[in-house]
């Protein structure tokens, strides 16, 4: 009985590896990236900053198309509402009602906190870092619930404009990211993603809520919820653009 329990076992690790060598890791990242955003899409969210003494939310709308572009607008609550955050390509700015402003953000202060978020400029600026960055390569790969999860360790170019030393994703076959763990340069894990609550919504199943913390401070998070998605929306070019950031027309 052990025998055959014993080759069981090992039939089952070949044939998840040939599994995975026929999937590049590369392609698995890209195709996570590529379903999360889709061509374009429109969103409505919750974003969740916790902290041992306080706690606040604001829900935001977001749009994104193609790689490049991407505006975050806060809807509520009604002291923060009209604030904003627009990506175009590797350029970001920021626009805050109260003080009638846009402020284009420095490379410098891309690694800083975004709306007082866990999440960082530069996480929100740059997806597709981990795409052109990055080399890949597959840690692992089990099947968890039917589905076939890939560890996938990605290493920045030596030339590589980013601050960690490496990042290790968990991704499903159907493309979901369930955990990102990012390493400083001395190879610590310094915070990560993690997707608590894993659904369909706008016609894809998709993290429905996600939660980014650093790994010093447990009881300091930031959680994303999903309210509502639209993919492959048509969306004009005009709504990326800095008047619109100061000026909403959508």
């Amino acid at each position: 009985m052990f025998t055959r329990y014993l080759l069981l076992v090992v039939s089952l690790g070949l044939s998840l590896t040939a599994s995975a060598s026929e999937r590049d890791a590369a392609t698995i990242v890209r195709d996570a990236v590529n379903h999360w955003r889709g061509v374009s899409s429109e969103s409505v969210m919750t974003m969740v900053i916790h902290r041992p003494d306080w706690e606040r939310s604001m829900t935001m709308r977001a749009w994104t198309k193609g790689e490049d572009y991407s505006l975050v607008r806060v809807l509520e609550p009604k002291k923060d509402r009209g604030n904003g955050t627009l990506t175009d390509d590797d350029n970001m700015w920021t626009f805050s009602p109260k003080v009638n402003r846009v402020i284009k953000i420095p490379s410098s202060m891309m690694g800083q906190s975004w709306m007082g978020s866990d999440f960082s400029n530069k996480d929100v600026a740059r997806t597709d870092d981990i795409i052109d960055q990055y080399d890949h390569s597959i840690l692992s790969v089990e099947e968890v619930d039917g589905l076939l999860v890939y560890e996938i360790e990605s290493i920045p170019h030596e030339d590589a404009p980013v601050v960690w030393g490496r990042e290790v994703l968990r991704i499903r076959d159907d493309h979901v990211v369930e955990t990102h763990r990012f390493f400083d340069q001395d190879g610590e894990l310094v915070k990560k993603l993690v997707s608590l609550d894993i659904g369909e919504m706008g016609g894809r199943v998709v993290a429905l809520r996600q939660r980014m913390g650093k790994v010093d401070t447990p009881d300091e998070w930031t959680e994303i919820r999903m309210d509502a998605i639209d993919y492959d929306v048509d969306l004009k070019d005009s709504l990326f653009t800095l008047s619109n950031l100061r000026n909403p027309r959508d």
